[in-house]
């Protein structure tokens, strides 16, 4: 009777084991220093048999990183991410994944399920819409990059008269973005252009170049780049003539940007999102001190290397870095007179490994001359918690520089990130965490102003 049993149960055992699949995703949370990471691994089955995989880590924003994978079994599994340096080895029990990942020598117990993260993003508006939006194309006749874009009427458009109906043209932050400036499934354009919309306000936002359906070539970019890139959209705008006043808004570098061609003369007002007031290379040190001393790094090496980091900025604006980049971190570290732990110590050295032309251009870039030339209606934004364009020492500049105006307004929003999101921290950890996509008070505020500086 026994070996009955045995054999019905062993036959019990590899049922529910081939019932079992590892094709599809599967989800788990890391917890790095008190922090959970959602972790997403994408496991497919060819025809031949063979199993591929790819990687996704959706609070940071990253989608399809190529892994290997191997399947012993049909439940040991064992992944391998080059690109991250990391191996996760599982076994496949009770419908889910149980195992370790490991990443540069330190291991994370990582249990997964099936399926992806679900985001719930209550502000991103459904269609049908209230009001007409027309996909629309310019050009920067500079360099023949073709734009792709969406132009969205306001509710009533119809019935108003056209030098009476105000436009905005959204400019991203730093880094390629498509026209909602997307991440972590928050579309804060896209939600940002509704409420316009339903405040009497028209707008364009339009995908960068290089991205979504935008073409044009990125390899040699920089922040002046996309600032010709916004005046063809300006330009584009004005040549309808189907609007009146047209300004811009930008989001972060895009606050630059606004505070650039509004010192042109090419805007007839200008919002800037949490734009950068001082020079870059201080934005990065910032945004840098802030991270370390979150991560709980002791004060001496945050100072430290925040003190390095500004002599390895200095060198990559002035040409240095390039011809010398080992000399140039050691030189660096050696000025600070404390000994950095060796981590910090490589993340110089990738500072100046992976430097672009847009990052040389960046940290030499000052905006107070162009802040200062501005004559036109500005509206200037920060949260006060935001982490990566710190309001404290952005939003004071701006303060300080712009030209009296009776009608400007610059305000810090205690509570809100760099996203104007309602936070605890305002680290960019928590953005992907936060349902809210945009603060209503914000964009409140946003669509008043305009309306009253805007209108004939």
């Amino acid at each position: 009777m026994r070996k009955i049993i045995t054999f019905i149960s062993a036959l019990i055992l590899r049922l529910a084991t081939s019932a079992q699949t590892l094709e599809g995703s599967w989800t788990g949370k890391l917890n790095v220093m008190g922090t959970q990471l959602n972790i997403v691994f994408n496991i497919t089955k060819g025809d031949a048999g063979a199993f591929s995989c790819t990687l996704d880590s959706p609070d940071q924003g990253v989608k399809g990183i190529p892994a290997e994978i191997t399947v012993s079994g049909g439940v040991d599994v064992k992944i391998s991410v080059a690109a991250i340096m990391a191996t996760y080895e599982g076994r496949l029990t009770d419908g889910r994944l149980k195992g370790t990942l490991t990443q540069s020598g330190v291991s994370f117990p990582l249990e997964m399920k099936p399926g992806k993260v679900e985001r719930n993003r209550p502000q991103t508006p459904k269609e049908p819409y209230p009001y007409a939006t027309e996909e629309v194309t310019f050009t920067n006749t500079a360099d023949g990059a073709v734009f792709s874009g969406t132009l969205t009427y306001p509710v009533g458009y119809e019935k108003m008269a056209e030098s009476d109906t105000p436009i905005v043209i959204m400019v991203t932050g730093s880094g390629q973005q498509n026209r909602d400036e997307e991440v972590f499934d928050h579309k804060p354009f896209l939600v940002l252009a509704d409420h316009l919309a339903r405040n009497g306000i028209a707008s364009l936002r339009y995908d960068d170049r290089g991205t979504g359906k935008s073409t044009g070539d990125t390899g040699e970019l920089t922040t002046e780049t996309n600032m010709e890139d916004a005046l063809a959209a300006v330009s584009f705008v004005r040549q309808t003539g189907r609007f009146g006043s047209t300004g811009v808004l930008g989001h972060s570098e895009g606050g630059a940007i606004a505070f650039m061609l509004g010192a042109r003369g090419k805007a007839d007002f200008i919002v800037s999102m949490a734009g950068p007031g001082v020079k870059g290379d201080s934005v990065l040190i910032g945004q840098n001190r802030l991270a370390l001393a979150a991560s709980g790094i002791q004060s001496q090496f945050v100072e430290a290397y925040c003190k390095a980091l500004g002599c390895v900025l200095g060198a990559i604006e002035d040409g240095r870095a390039m011809e010398q980049p080992e000399s140039t971190v050691q030189a660096a570290v050696r000025q600070t007179g404390v000994n950095l732990p060796e981590p910090l110590v490589q993340n110089l050295n990738t500072v100046i490994s992976q430097c672009t032309p847009w990052l040389k251009h960046f940290v030499g870039y000052d905006p107070s001359a162009d802040i200062r030339a501005v004559k036109c209606p500005v509206m200037a934004v920060n949260g006060g918690k935001d982490a990566q364009v710190i309001s404290a020492d952005n939003l004071s500049a701006i303060r300080r520089l712009a030209l009296a105006n009776a009608v400007n307004i610059v305000k810090e929003y205690p509570e809100l990130n760099h996203l104007f999101q309602h936070c605890t921290t305002g680290l960019p950890t928590e953005y992907a965490q936060i349902e809210e996509t945009m603060s209503p008070e914000v964009m409140q505020d946003i669509a008043d102003w305009i309306n009253k500086v805007a209108r004939k």
